[in-house]
């Protein structure tokens, strides 16, 4: 894409729930970037690891909080390339700001190529060179953390993969859906617009239309999120914009991708605080690993609405602190609930937390991550350093 994305007005923010104030965007940003870094931490201790590895080593209840991890545990590749994508988007918006147009796909490209280069991975040398950045400089961003094979294998091949000439044409796994949520946090956007960034981007390692598609469906709920839409209503208009004509012509909705969702969506229900929680074993069973692009983004969404907690009942004469408090440890618990949701089963646990986490801090911002979390996550300074830096060029 080489001309300057369609914007529209912000909409209006949906009503919020009582104790629910609504986040600035700068908030939303840090706690989307933030929340994926911690959802992802906590569930690569165990990313390789079935249900009953985990039960065996933290209790029936499996790992719920990073207390039980001794040593602590490092962020993976699922935040290293969020970041990346973060910075690729920032440098076609400071070409942008600066009155010049960028393409902006070829500026992802070149981010990913950086972090390909972190990786131990020699840069084709057919690839364009491009001078290091800010996030080039982090050294715990040059750490190994199981990278995606279909990431590698599309970057090292020297050609700036597209939806026409897919690097990677059978590719699906989740390594595109887990970096795409910095599309959905540039303000005043199309959702048209917000689904070719993220399904261009995702072409750029990924040929199989699930895996693009299940990426521009995951922007699309972050970017709800981040113009005041509630959780349900996020996933749903996201649904209905990928069977609603914002693919390409001539591209059906994949029947996965849309089976999935729908089939996360109904298993949550609509009813705060109603009904069980699946088991690790149903969940599984349900909606899959989440090895491949769809399973993951379907587990994620179930984990975020399958915890939503009840509204808590309004009494008299409480004050707006008091408010502020109920919000922000309602908040929590709900973060708390679903992050142990997407990482306690026996598939790809990073990657579902990562996404759980980035879709509740693009909805709640700051306020649901658990200051405990916050002090165990690995290098937060430098998720705040992109986070600082998507929002001041975006002017939140």
């Amino acid at each position: 894409m080489s001309t300057e994305p369609g914007t529209s007005p912000a909409p209006a923010p949906t009503p919020g729930q009582p104790h629910s104030p609504v986040p600035a965007h700068g908030s939303r940003i840090h706690g989307c970037l933030l929340g994926g870094a911690l959802g992802d931490s906590l569930g690569y201790a165990v990313e390789f690891d079935d249900i009953s590895a985990i039960r065996a080593r933290f209790g029936p209840a499996g790992l719920q909080d990073f207390s039980a991890l001794d040593a602590g545990s490092p962020f993976s590749d699922d935040t290293q390339m969020t970041l990346y994508t973060a910075d690729g988007l920032l440098e076609a918006l400071e070409w942008a700001n600066d009155g010049v147009a960028s393409d902006i796909n070829a500026c992802l490209w070149l981010a990913y190529l950086r972090w390909l280069a972190t990786q131990g991975v020699a840069v084709p040398a057919s690839a364009p060179f491009q001078p290091p950045r800010w996030i080039d400089a982090q050294a715990v961003l040059k750490n190994r953390r199981s990278p995606g094979k279909a990431c590698l294998s599309g970057l090292a091949t020297g050609e700036m993969g597209t939806v026409k000439r897919p690097v990677n044409p059978d590719a699906k796994g989740c390594g595109t859906v887990m970096r795409s949520a910095p599309f959905g946090l540039i303000p005043h956007l199309e959702p048209e617009t917000v689904y070719k960034l993220s399904a261009d981007a995702a072409s750029l390692t990924h040929g199989h239309p699930a895996a693009r598609q299940s990426a521009g469906v995951f922007s699309l709920v972050i970017h709800a999120l981040s113009s005041g839409h509630g959780l349900r209503q996020a996933a749903e208009s996201a649904l209905g914009h990928l069977r609603g004509g914002i693919l390409r012509k001539g591209e059906d909705p994949d029947p996965d991708v849309v089976a999935r969702v729908e089939a996360a969506l109904q298993l949550a229900g609509d009813r705060p605080g109603g009904g069980d929680v699946l088991s690790p074993e149903d969940l599984v069973s349900e909606l899959g690993e989440g090895w491949v692009a769809e399973e993951a983004l379907a587990v994620a969404l179930y984990a975020v609405l399958a915890t939503v907690p009840e509204p808590a009942a309004e009494s008299e004469g409480e004050t707006a602190t008091a408010d502020a408090g109920t919000a922000a440890a309602d908040a929590q618990s709900h973060f708390r609930a679903a992050i142990a949701v997407a990482v306690n089963h026996s598939g790809d646990s990073d990657s579902t937390a990562s996404i759980a986490g980035n879709i509740l801090g693009a909805y709640y911002g700051e306020r649901c991550l658990p200051a405990d979390w916050l002090a165990a996550l690995e290098a937060p300074e430098v998720i705040r350093g992109i986070a600082s830096r998507l929002a001041a060029v975006t002017g939140a």
